[in-house]
């Protein structure tokens, strides 16, 4: 099994650290979910996906995300270690929960889909960078960037511009291309905020 070494120079995270950055990572991650389900936006990678699949076929977005994210553990089984593969099982878990969550304990009234876009992709990107500085991802996409950035220095936000384009083209097809429009500003703001801030030669959390 190949293992990347996920150590800083100076500091490995305590587990209560890890879990510190896990349940804020995924508790901003799920507000900007909750944002933009309630808005009609999208965003990109695996998210975004089940995202578009819960609009379409009315399925909950948490239950699509648990289960479309199941096949890429055995990448990061692989690829990144046990210790990658608990904690983005735990980040995936508590997103999915806290998603489901959301709508019941934070209800809406009227948000600009401009507005949702921005404060979603804030949060998103945020939540995401948290989480990745700590050794693990929210599955999917997530991990096949978090392993070329460790792996080669690709920058994962730039892994993930490539399929959010996918996403977006399906997403043109299928939802109101004024919505989805806005949404573009959004992915841009997360991939920006990941690109910009996770980077091997500035900080790699373990």
């Amino acid at each position: 099994m190949t293992q990347i070494d996920l150590r800083s120079e100076g500091h490995q995270h305590t587990p209560f650290e890890d879990a510190q950055a896990l349940i804020l990572g995924t508790a901003l991650c799920a507000l900007g979910i909750h944002l933009l389900t309630h808005a009609g936006l999208i965003t990109g990678q695996v998210a975004g996906l089940a995202v578009l699949v819960s609009y379409v076929s009315g399925w909950s977005f948490g239950w699509v995300f648990f289960v479309v994210n199941i096949p890429f553990y055995a990448l990061a089984l692989m690829r990144l270690g046990w210790r990658f593969v608990l904690k983005t099982v735990i980040g995936v878990t508590l997103l999915s929960v806290m998603a489901e969550l959301a709508p019941h304990v934070l209800r809406l009234d009227y948000i600009h889909p401009g507005v949702a876009a921005f404060l979603a992709g804030a949060t998103l990107g945020l939540g995401v960078l948290a989480i990745f500085r700590h050794g693990a991802s929210l599955g999917g996409i997530g991990i096949l960037a978090y392993y070329l950035q460790e792996k080669t220095g690709l920058r994962a936000g730039y892994v993930q511009f490539g399929v959010d384009a996918l996403i977006f083209a399906a997403a043109f097809a299928l939802l109101d291309p004024v919505l989805v429009g806005w949404s573009l500003l959004g992915v841009a703001m997360v991939n920006g905020i990941v690109a910009i801030n996770h980077r091997g030669d500035l900080y790699v959390g373990h």
